[in-house]
C-alpha cells in the first residue's frame, strides 16, 4: 500500500522531457543558476560516466575537462534546476560506470562514437 502511494507521488514530480542517454554519451545539461536576484541558464557539456538510482531519486554524473582540470558534476535527473538535457553524441562503451576515465589523459580519455548501420 505504501509503495503505491509513494509511486503515485513520484509520478507527479517526474520530468517527461528527458532524452534516452546512457554512460558514454556526451550531453549538454542546461542548469538554472541563481546569482543574487537574477537567474540564468548555464550549460555544462561532458561525458556521462555514471547513472544511478531509480525513480525520482535517479542521478547521473557528467565529466568534462576545463582548462586542463577534470570537473565532475552530479545532477539529480528530475531536479527543477535542470532546464533541459541535450544529447550531443552517442558513445560506444561496454561498462555502466566509466570511473576509469578519471585516470586517463588527453586522447586516452576519449569515448569512441557509436555508429548505427542500417540493415539493407
Amino acid at each position: 500500500m505504501n509503495q503505491l502511494i509513494i509511486r503515485a507521488i513520484e509520478e507527479r514530480f517526474k520530468k517527461s522531457n528527458i532524452p534516452d542517454f546512457k554512460p558514454g554519451d556526451t550531453v549538454k545539461v542546461h542548469v538554472k543558476v541563481k546569482e543574487g536576484d537574477k537567474e540564468r541558464i548555464q550549460v555544462f557539456e561532458g561525458v556521462v560516466i555514471a547513472r544511478r538510482g531509480g525513480g525520482l531519486r535517479e542521478t547521473f554524473t557528467v565529466r568534462k575537462i576545463s582548462f586542463g582540470v577534470g570537473v565532475e558534476r552530479v545532477f539529480p535527473l528530475h531536479s527543477p534546476i535542470i532546464d533541459k538535457i541535450e544529447l550531443v553524441r552517442r558513445g560506444d562503451v561496454r561498462r555502466a560506470k566509466l570511473y576509469y576515465l578519471r585516470t586517463k589523459k588527453g586522447k586516452e580519455a576519449k569515448v569512441k562514437e557509436k555508429t548505427d548501420y542500417q540493415k539493407a
